[in-house]
């Protein structure tokens, strides 16, 4: 092959071998197997080929080895590197393709493609096949003689007519090789015509053979035989890597047989082996080295058993175990590939170059899967491919092979200008030319070429190092690299410098959590060196950016000072302060302590419980840097708001106990507890809560509270009291006992009262005088007992209502809305009265329309307001007290007033002379329906003082003294028997203010008023 001029001279730019960048052609897509209906609606096929390189490869195909003429064929193009094939031709289109991608670099050729057909003829026609005739009991094989065929088949049988298929079982079966029908034993159900049916798994064509007649013979039953084995599976079985394997094994027999497999070998089969149609079909999926051997089928009824053996062999297309790669050498070095490859059998091997075959001889070699070309020149670039070929495949792995021949160059790695080292280290300087072939190279100092000393050590690959380097050292340094195609150099020069110190460190420190502290690292270092500060906390660099909230770098160009601010628990640990200059690294470390609240503890389980106290215990938390002094318990139930600290034993429960009683707890009450740890920082987070635990029942030891009682009805005694809370009840059946007796008795009553809920209790008895005395008190208990009574408490029994009715009742109309009452008060009489009530309603026939008005015995009169105007009302006055009221009085009527007049004063004008309002309005004349108008009421509010007085007047005029320091507030209402009717619309009056020139008072604005002021509303 031709090598551009490109390729040759610019091989010296490439800076080393690492670099290169392969670009001849390597496969993107390579052609698959392709079978097609022979029919095919679009009549088109596409082979798929693509590679990629630079610059874009081309292609070319080949059918059977043949070159494809593209150019004069109408029927075949390419689209990218696809061949296209339109009106496709079973003869002339069938066979084996290849595709060819090249481009300047090289070519190589891709895996091969087969492009089949595949088709169905039809059955020749016929119009009822032969009848076979059988005795009943006899085996029987109808053959179906499939057709003419390209592509995989399967069959189907009809008995009589569509679409009554034959249903496969012990007796009966169709081999998906042979398409036969086998019947191992004939009954008379099985008379009739049957059908093949064929169908071709690419194509989907269907076609169905003539119908076959099966006639029972009349010359008598077939008597038992031992089975004959009909279908078999062939002696050597064939089976690829990874494929499913079908056996198949079926016999005619009277008994109907029963089929069984085993391996000779005596291996029993992996569970992936499936049986199928009543043990017929044995299927191996996945098929392995492992599985390949002897397999026998057995048939057997009670006449015999027959057998029929197979020795299924595995084979596998080479398949790569290693794979060359691309390659880069400098002109005159060696080549050596070698590809290994895996298949049965065992593949052989080829080499191609440029999709031409490599032949040994001189310098190259081949031997098995290697390649191997000494003294390799510029002719031997290209793109090679290793052939891996057995009998079931061939597979390709290609690489790229450049060969470079240029002169030295230091482009791409030349000396630093400037080379800073500190005085006592070792320094390397580094020489590094592209060349090919490598170049030879020495060192001078200055214009003095180096030789080997003591000190100065030449390596082989022209790296040049010198140790304990003192100022002495400093000098411009040059490598020279020379080969066959040229010279280069490249110069830099080396400064020495002092070495860093250290002055200032970080020590190791303890904090609080929430502190803020500053880590010092500052140093003395050389004025030529560049130094830079950078800090690690636990092994991870610190991000001043993205933990700026906590870690700020402070100091000045030789301070690499780290303020740490509001520390957290999880600051603590190491910290590592890293000062890089241009010749060393050094670095000083300190230990961060914080010292926070403790964590929480853990695990708090109830070891113990009674009535009144739980025994705890727990797991501690973390220290978090300072020893735990001490613990507090807490405790939550249904009826406490949130967490309560809880008495303990011991009281004070230091920082080395793990457990504690719980004291003066509640009886029969669910509780939670969470324990709290404490140092000399502070208080840390509570335990989860421990699991509810009850205590233990007890009896009552809280007796009620707030005894009283008295009203009700005549003869009883009504008793009430404060309940019980849950929470002291200590005990599930919990109630009351009520005892009581008459003041100066001995003896108790007591009521049992099981529901706590209710309350109060009411005693009935007739022979219970009415306001008597009694000594009462009420006690709890619950399954356990009796607990404790409260104190006792004096409660009188219901009175009787008074017996008298008040007389002499008056009333009088008020207003529109009310109405007043009057009464004489009643004598002495027995019964108490505690007041008198009024009882008024509109219509005797209407009750729901009653109102009342209760009001103390010491008043005689009530006036009864919120009626509606001119309406009758009917009124009566009985006395009452705790029992009721007594007998009402006669009912007397009364009318209320019209309502006044729904409309406000209108036409109202107002003048201020001085301090004197004068207003006058238009007369409110009252409509037949309203009460008559008597006058005008002027209500005036004062801001100052926020004062109302009510002036009122029976003119329509009225004259005001006001006040010079104060604003105003005045409205205008009609004034009638029904009482006070609409206000007006309120007129403003602002602050007055003294005028010295004229003597008079002007409006306070922000636009002076004339002294004499008209508004009209």
């Amino acid at each position: 092959m031709m090598f551009s001029f490109w390729q040759v001279i610019n091989a010296e730019h490439l800076p080393c071998t690492e670099d290169v960048i392969f670009q001849g052609p390597r496969w993107r897509t390579e052609p698959s197997d392709l079978i097609l209906p022979i029919n095919s609606p679009d009549q088109q096929a596409t082979v798929t080929c693509g590679a990629e390189g630079s610059p874009p490869p081309q292609y070319r195909w080949s059918l059977n080895g043949t070159l494809i003429d593209l150019g004069n064929d109408y029927r075949r193009h390419m689209t990218g590197g696809s061949l296209i094939i339109s009106n496709l031709d079973k003869d002339q289109d069938t066979g084996v393709y290849q595709c060819t991608a090249f481009n300047t670099w090289g070519s190589i050729l891709s895996r091969r493609a087969s492009l089949q057909f595949a088709y169905l003829d039809n059955f020749k026609t016929q119009a009822v096949r032969s009848a076979v005739n059988v005795r009943e009991g006899q085996g029987v094989v109808l053959l179906c003689g499939p057709p003419a065929h390209s592509g995989g088949l399967t069959f189907a049988w009809i008995f009589n007519e569509y679409p009554h298929f034959v249903q496969q079982d012990s007796r009966r079966f169709i081999s998906q090789e042979t398409g036969s029908l086998y019947i191992s034993k004939v009954e008379s159900s099985d008379v009739g015509n049957y059908t093949c049916v064929v169908n071709n798994s690419v194509t989907r064509e269907k076609v169905l053979s003539s119908p076959t007649p099966l006639v029972l013979r009349n010359d008598g039953v077939m008597g038992e035989y031992e089975p004959k084995i009909e279908v078999h599976f062939p002696d050597s079985v064939p089976a690829a890597k990874e494929s499913v394997v079908t056996l198949e094994c079926f016999a005619l027999g009277n008994p109907v047989p029963e089929i069984s497999w085993r391996r000779t070998s005596g291996i029993p089969f992996p569970s992936k082996v499936k049986m199928k149609n009543s043990n017929a079909v044995l299927e191996i999926p996945n098929f392995q080295q492992e599985d390949a051997g002897m397999y026998e089928c057995m048939a057997e009824n009670r006449r015999g058993k027959n057998a029929a053996r197979g020795r299924i062999s595995f084979h596998a297309k080479p398949h790569w175990l290693q794979t060359i790669t691309d390659t880069v050498l400098s002109i005159e070095e060696n080549l050596f590939w070698e590809c290994k490859a895996n298949g049965k059998p065992k593949p052989s091997y080829s080499w191609l170059k440029n999709g031409e075959q490599v032949t040994p001889e001189g310098r190259i070699q081949i031997e098995n899967g290697a390649l191997s070309i000494a003294v390799v020149n510029l002719s031997d670039s290209g793109v090679y491919q290793c052939v891996a070929e057995n009998k079931h495949g061939i597979i390709y792995s290609g690489a790229q092979l450049m060969v470079l021949a240029s002169p030295p160059s230091f482009s791409r790695s030349p000396l630093r200008t400037l080379l800073k080292a500190r005085s006592g280290s070792e320094v390397t300087l580094e020489c590094e030319p592209q060349a090919s072939p490598p170049a030879i190279t020495l060192w001078k100092k200055g214009n003095e070429i180096l030789q080997r000393s003591e000190r100065i050590t030449l390596l082989p690959n022209g790296t040049l190092k010198i140790a304990n380097v003192t100022r002495r050292d400093a000098a411009s340094y040059t490598c020279v690299a020379k080969n066959q195609f040229g010279t280069a150099s490249t110069t830099g020069r080396l400064l020495i410098t002092e070495p860093t110190r250290i002055t200032m460190r970080p020590t190791n420190m303890e904090i609080i959590v929430g502190e803020s502290i500053v880590l010092p690292c500052q140093i003395a270092c050389d004025p030529a060196l560049d130094v830079s500060f950078s800090w690690a906390f636990n092994g991870q660099l610190v991000d001043f950016q993205r933990d700026g909230d906590h870690f700020e770098r402070v100091g000045g160009s030789i301070s690499g000072d780290l303020m740490v601010r509001n520390i957290q628990l999880n600051h603590g640990g190491k910290y590592v302060c890293v000062i890089d200059t241009d010749v060393e690294s050094l670095s000083t470390s300190a230990i961060l302590v914080v010292k926070g609240p403790p964590g929480p503890p853990d695990k708090v389980a109830v070891e113990e419980i009674t009535d009144s106290t739980a025994q705890l215990s727990w797991t501690p938390g973390r220290d978090n840097g300072s020893p735990i002094t001490g613990y507090i318990i807490q405790a939550r139930t249904p009826f406490t708001v949130g967490w309560q600290a809880v008495d303990s034993v011991p009281e004070v429960v230091n920082g080395n106990t793990l457990t504690a009683t719980v004291v003066g707890l509640n009886a029969w009450v669910e509780y939670e507890f969470r324990v709290v740890t404490r140092n000399i920082v502070g208080l840390g987070e509570p335990s989860p809560a421990s699991a509810k635990t009850r205590t233990e029942d007890a009896i009552p030891d809280t007796a009620p509270t707030d005894v009283e009682g008295g009203g009700g009805t005549k003869t009883e005694l009504v008793i009430t009291w404060e309940p019980v809370p849950e929470e002291l009840q200590n005990g599930e059946g919990f109630g009351y006992i009520v005892a009581f007796r008459p003041v100066g008795t001995v003896t108790w009553t007591r009521a049992v009262i099981s529901t706590p809920g209710v309350a109060p209790y009411v005693f009935r008895n007739d022979t219970i005088p009415p306001f008597a005395p009694f000594d009462v008190k009420v006690g709890a208990y619950n399954n356990r007992g009796e607990g404790p009574f409260s104190s006792i408490a004096t409660v009188y029994s219901a009175e009787e209502v008074p017996s008298l009715a008040p007389k002499r009742v008056r009333t009088r109309s008020v207003s529109a809305v009310q109405i007043e009452v009057i009464w004489e008060a009643l004598p002495v009489i027995a019964e108490r009265v505690l007041g008198y009530e009024v009882v008024y309603w509109e219509d005797d026939t209407k009750p729901d329309t009653v109102g009342k008005v209760r009001i103390s015995e010491n008043y005689k009169l009530v006036n009864v307001t919120g009626l509606r105007a001119n309406t009758v009302y009917y009124l009566c006055v009985a006395a009452f007290n705790t029992a009721g009221p007594g007998p009402q009085s006669a009912a007397i009527n009364a009318t209320t007033k019209k309502p006044p007049p729904d409309r406000a004063p209108l036409n109202i004008q107002w003048t201020m002379i001085g301090s004197t309002l004068t207003m006058h309005w238009d007369a409110v004349v009252a409509m037949e329906t309203e009460s008559r108008v008597t006058g005008y009421l002027v209500v005036l509010r004062r801001h100052r003082y926020n004062d109302i007085n009510a002036i009122p007047t029976n003119k329509t005029t009225v004259e005001l003294s006001l006040s010079a320091n104060d604003n105003y507030l005045i409205q205008i209402k009609a004034v009638s028997e029904g009482g006070e009717g609409v206000g007006s619309e309120p007129i403003h009056i602002q602050k007055l203010r003294f005028n010295n020139s004229a003597g008079t008072f002007n409006l306070a604005s922000s636009h002076p008023l004339p002294s004499v002021c008209n508004r009209v509303i």
